[in-house]
């Protein structure tokens, strides 16, 4: 079982999901939203569902917040806590480290991305708002690179045929495995960015430069290579990606 760290979406309402993993029948799954507190910690919301997903939004209300998932058998897993201010992007799951962590510091820019033929106009909307905010910062222009795509937008995709949000492919699959897995070869350094919920290229943007951890991994200045994905669900739910690497 997996179950998401709550996180405010673009709606301004807390968020999380659950899922079984690698279960083909029909069972009983319960997800539970609780507000850390002194004393026992109460439950804001909860639902259930036989499906083996689920998610659970409820308004937003400042505090700390953690989310438990439970089946049919009675075993648990539990999220990390968020402490959550009820702002878009509060809480969003953690950008994926890099691997290994590129050293900050000047690069030599390479060209401006956006008319190289890769992506979509959102998709290179937010590339062009990434490299604004890095120009801001002395850094070089992140160009958009085919493999970074290909691996940004198939996660995005996948998360939202499937429901889910987190770093972690309900195949088991990590950031790295997707990008090695989209042909990308060599490189110094790799790092990924989601989001979920947020309705253009300014909002999403604006969640992740709010985020202390997902803004450092735009503004790293040695990374001079992005894909942006982003994809619509059934409801019309954008998940968003963003795949950077030094290279």
């Amino acid at each position: 079982m997996s179950v998401a760290k709550p996180h405010v979406g673009d709606t301004l309402k807390i968020e999380t999901s659950a899922a079984r993993r690698g279960c083909f029948n029909n069972a009983l799954l319960r997800v539970r939203i609780q507000r850390a507190v002194p004393g026992p910690d109460p439950v804001v919301k909860s639902g259930a569902t036989r499906k083996g997903r689920l998610s659970l939004t409820l308004a937003c209300k400042p505090g700390t917040y953690y989310a438990t998932v439970t089946d049919y058998r009675g075993r648990t897993a539990k999220s990390k806590a968020a402490k959550l201010t009820c702002t878009p992007g509060s809480g969003t799951p953690s950008p994926s480290p890099s691997s290994p962590d590129p050293t900050s510091g000047p690069s030599t820019p390479p060209p401006a991305s956006g008319g190289s033929g890769v992506g979509t106009d959102v998709e290179n909307e937010v590339v062009r708002l990434v490299n604004a905010e890095r120009a801001k910062g002395g850094c070089g222009a992140v160009k958009h690179d085919p493999q970074l795509y290909d691996a940004a937008r198939g996660h995005s995709a996948d998360m939202a045929a499937k429901n889910y949000f987190s770093h972690t492919s309900q195949d088991g699959r990590s950031f790295m495995d997707r990008i090695k897995a989209a042909g990308f070869t060599g490189g110094s350094g790799w790092a990924e960015n989601i989001a979920k919920g947020q309705t253009s290229p300014t909002s999403v943007m604006n969640s992740w430069m709010n985020s202390p951890g997902h803004k450092t991994n735009i503004m790293n200045c040695k990374y001079n290579l992005i894909g942006v994905g982003a994809v619509k669900d059934s409801r019309g739910a954008i998940y968003w990606t963003q795949d950077f690497a030094a290279k």
